[in-house]
């Protein structure tokens, strides 16, 4: 393996490597910022213009594209409370918050140095433990899969404690939405009005861009910004300044990272769903989880940390195994087939100096984003100071942008205008938005693994539960469920007293 690392190494001193990275992340950058814009798109559009590059120049531009738009979705997220990227959700939970606070600078400080720790610990883990970790992932069923799933949903007591009653309203609608469509085995559609554009269902980045960019344009349009916006102010603040905060939270990065490389090789699982569970972890280890929702750099730190953490996991079935993680992780497949390169022991071997390269090209990326995330972070921190006429129109512009660039249809913008307005009413009646998120991530995975367990075994629901409580994996799983359910309700009640009181 030394061999190949100073093969790759060797490589990754070319020039036109470097500029192909430091292009990518720009790009990427840029990319992640906008709502609707996401890294398929433009892993996907990229992907021509690389046709005429060696691979490993190529691969190496949408690898710098992938990590740095997960992480500059943060941006928006922290400073207009919209998530570039369905990857930042739980950022802006806390982000947002900072900056309203007049903490803008040490919000996006925090959030990019989490991002490059995870990002940097995801890739160690793609060159040291790949084909471990592609084993493990192997053993997962579709009762593994549906459990996971329901796990993830379980952290709606928690995100919504002081209010679970609303949570799991929110939650309940995020399923039911989630439910639109097709159904995964048998085709059947389901509540789409005859309507061809909702066969496929509601995609998640149009109701990300409608449920919180929405309720902002309307309540900048109607004046309820203006005192939010007298608190958020710039600050000359040097980002490296808040670097001993950061290295303060050792055990949270740790547990961050380790969260985010599990989840990211477990397939179709995402970037969103890492920075949720780990959001959760970290408020539950926090010494003071009241802080969550209100500008804790813990949470945000978890956050951003776990879901660059995703990025590397992604890659390790991909290039082991074949199999993609996530939507990118499928286009980068696609990729690679065309530059005439197949997953598996030959790109670890016959392909070193490609492979290698590579993998290493990931760490200068992450190290690179660092200084043009800030860079580019400075100057889109002055979108506090437009006009707020000029900046409602900006942000509708660019909702409806991204929800028609997403398919090309017309039927999405209206789709995410409805899904907009249910955002507005929930603001309104202050009911939780992540949790309705977290329904709509993890409804269809939850949906179709359940669909295919049963069919395993011929709808036998004894069966099935038998299988939950006698494969390993599923019954570490569901005491997880079971314990993630009973910490949120004590946090509740907690909750409950503490206001009583």
């Amino acid at each position: 393996m030394l061999d190949n690392l100073i093969i790759g190494f060797s490589t990754l001193m070319d020039v036109y490597m470097i500029a192909a990275i430091a292009a990518g992340v720009i790009a990427g950058v840029m990319i992640g910022i906008l709502p609707g814009l996401t890294s398929t798109m433009a892993v996907a559009l990229l992907i021509p213009v690389t046709f005429s590059m060696p691979p490993q120049v190529g691969l190496a531009m949408l690898g710098g594209i992938y990590v740095a738009s997960t992480y500059s979705g943060s941006i928006s997220a922290i400073l207009l409370n919209i998530p570039g990227t369905s990857a930042a959700v739980a950022t802006l939970l806390d982000g947002y918050p900072m900056s309203k606070s007049g903490e803008s600078t040490k919000a996006l400080s925090l959030a990019t140095f989490a991002s490059c720790i995870g990002g940097l610990v995801s890739v160690l883990a793609l060159l040291l433990i790949a084909p471990l970790l592609a084993e493990l992932s192997l053993m997962f069923g579709s009762p593994e899969y549906f459990l996971l799933a329901v796990f993830g949903i379980t952290v709606i007591a928690s995100l919504s404690a002081g209010a679970i009653e609303k949570g799991l309203i929110a939650g309940a609608l995020g399923l039911l939405l989630a439910t639109i469509g097709s159904h995964p085995l048998t085709g059947e559609m389901r509540f789409t009005f005859g309507l061809p554009s909702m066969f496929d269902g509601i995609p998640l980045i149009v109701s990300l861009i409608g449920l919180y960019s929405i309720p902002e344009v309307v309540n900048i349009v109607a004046g309820r910004k203006s005192q939010n916006n007298q608190s958020v102010q710039l600050d000359n603040k040097s980002p490296f300044q808040f670097l001993p905060i950061f290295l303060k939270q050792k055990l949270n990065i740790l547990r961050s990272s380790t969260i985010g490389v599990i989840i990211g090789i477990i397939p179709g699982v995402g970037c969103s769903v890492g920075g949720i569970l780990s959001y959760d972890a970290a408020k539950r280890a926090s010494k003071r989880p009241e802080k969550f929702g209100k500008g804790s750099s813990e949470g945000l730190i978890a956050s951003e940390t776990a879901n660059n953490a995703v990025t590397g996991g992604t890659l390790i079935p991909l290039l082991t195994l074949g199999i993609p993680g996530n939507p990118v992780t499928a286009v980068l497949l696609g990729g690679l087939m065309i530059h005439g390169l197949r997953p598996g022991a030959d790109l670890f071997t016959v392909n070193a100096d490609i492979t290698y390269s590579f993998i290493l090209s990931l760490i200068v990326a992450n190290l690179l984003f660092v200084p043009v995330g800030l860079l580019v972070a400075k100057y889109c921190a002055r979108v506090i100071h437009i006009p707020h006429s000029i900046l409602a129109a900006v942000i509708m512009a660019l909702a409806v942008i991204g929800a028609y660039s997403i398919r090309g249809s017309l039927d999405d913008i209206f789709m995410m205008l409805c899904i907009g307005a249910i955002g507005f009413v929930m603001q309104i009646m202050q009911i939780p938005r992540a949790p309705m998120v977290l329904g709509l991530v993890l409804g269809t995975m939850a949906e179709g693994e359940l669909a295919r367990s049963l069919s395993l075994v011929q709808n036998d629901v004894s069966a099935f539960a038998l299988q939950l409580i006698t494969r390993p994996i599923s019954l570490i799983i569901l005491v997880l469920c079971i314990y993630s359910l009973y910490k949120g309700i004590m946090q509740h009640k907690n909750s409950a007293k503490s206001l009583e009181q």
